[in-house]
């Protein structure tokens, strides 16, 4: 039963990891670097994240400067954000990139606050999920006879504490992202 546990608790982990890098990726009107994490430059043939082939820095609190190691591939660097999904004009002065982010708008605020609240609800129903996976494995194993009810009771008490502690955390880091949309 220890077994099913621990693996039910790194299955929830997994779920909150990913909501925290969920919301690393989404744009707040703040610099934040890692909005360039799924940005992929082709260097020499291989696509290579930004932050592998160029200092990526926070020169101010709205603008991340990418300067490159290999001068070459400036342009590469500047097609690539252009492409991706990030929504800034990248500024190429021919030494370094700059990326300025615009004010958010009350509006796009609002509405980036909602999409925060339907992430969050969506790692709650995987957290959930995995409640019912291990819950109908410490039914098996009572069918099985590996379990007396008692303990059959005390497993689906312990999957139930699990799951509150990590729905409470996935709330948690929704709220504490909600409050910095809104405080910029």
């Amino acid at each position: 039963m220890k077994e099913l546990l621990n693996h039910a608790e790194e299955r929830m982990k997994r779920r909150i990891n990913h909501l925290n890098e969920e919301y690393k990726s989404i744009r707040a009107g703040r610099a934040n670097p890692s909005i360039l994490d799924k940005v992929k430059v082709d260097y020499y043939g291989t696509p290579t994240p930004v932050n592998q082939v160029a200092n990526v820095s926070v020169t101010e609190a709205r603008t991340i400067t990418i300067q490159p190691w290999d001068a070459s591939i400036l342009g590469d660097i500047n097609k690539a954000i252009l492409t991706s999904d990030i929504g800034i004009n990248p500024q190429n002065d021919g030494k370094l990139i700059r990326l300025n982010f615009p004010p958010l708008t009350e509006d796009r605020r609002k509405e980036i606050v909602k999409d925060v609240a339907k992430i969050a609800e969506g790692t709650k129903v995987q957290i959930r999920n995995v409640r019912r996976d291990a819950l109908d494995d410490l039914k098996k194993m009572k069918k099985n006879g590996d379990l007396t009810e008692d303990d059959l009771k005390d497993g689906e008490k312990k999957v139930q504490v699990l799951t509150d502690k990590y729905i409470k955390e996935s709330e948690s880091l929704c709220s504490d992202k909600q409050k910095e949309i809104m405080e910029l």
